[in-house]
């Protein structure tokens, strides 16, 4: 992370997450606290290495993550998509910058690997053969999130978890706000705007896929790439 961006997290959820000194120790500065969530979030190090990077004490680090991401959230929780002018820039940036018109973000699956919970059997154990929770993501253009779903079982798939996730529901009720359908380059024929996903997912009006891996033309060939 550049410094510039820290300094302007700090500023913006340092204040939530500044607590008064007391006769007993002085409280930790909100620059440390963001320091260490920022590195826990990033690098899934545990709390026992973070105290010695640190020097602050691993109980006191379980209690100031929680509440230094809460802030965050709070903080951003209202900078969404608001408009259609904003689903307009995002699928011009994907028609200029990977020649797909009328997308609206790329969905994918990416599992984070844990310990097996107690007497979990197999429900966390994914095909790659370990342990994990699922994060679902749908990404514009420049690969910023515009929509995560966190905590899917590692033993479902990718469209488990999109089936069962209000991100399909806006998308089927259209409730998402994605502009009207547009013809295509060089066509009069309106087509909806989708997202994209991979072989994973079911194809549906609103999410587009590539062809399946067998017997394909050069223009089939092309469509996917």
């Amino acid at each position: 992370m550049e410094p510039a961006m820290f300094d302007e997290l700090l500023e913006r959820v340092g204040p939530r997450n500044q607590k008064k000194d007391t006769c007993w120790r002085k409280a930790l500065q909100p620059g440390i606290k963001l320091a260490i969530t920022i590195r826990h979030l990033a690098s899934g190090e545990k709390y026992h290495n973070l105290m010695y990077n640190f020097r602050v004490a691993k109980n006191t680090i379980a209690c100031l993550i929680p509440e230094v991401r809460q802030a965050i959230c709070e903080k951003f929780k209202d900078e969404v998509i608001k408009s259609l002018d904003e689903w307009f820039l995002i699928a011009d940036q994907f028609k200029n910058r990977w020649n797909v018109p009328d997308s609206c973000g790329a969905l994918d699956g990416k599992h984070v690997a844990i310990r097996c919970p107690p007497n979990s059997d197999s429900l966390y154990h994914n095909y790659k053969h370990f342990f994990s929770l699922v994060l679902l993501a749908l990404e514009d253009a420049d690969y910023k999130f515009l929509w995560i779903d966190c905590g899917g079982l590692g033993s479902m798939s990718d469209a488990q978890i999109l089936n069962e996730s209000e991100l399909k529901q806006c998308l089927e009720d259209r409730s998402i706000g994605f502009p009207a359908p547009d013809p295509l380059p060089h066509d009069n024929e309106p087509i909806p705007y989708f997202i994209l996903g991979d072989d994973a997912f079911g194809l549906r009006k609103y999410l587009m896929k590539p062809y399946s891996q067998r017997g394909l033309t050069r223009e089939d060939l092309i469509k996917n790439y």
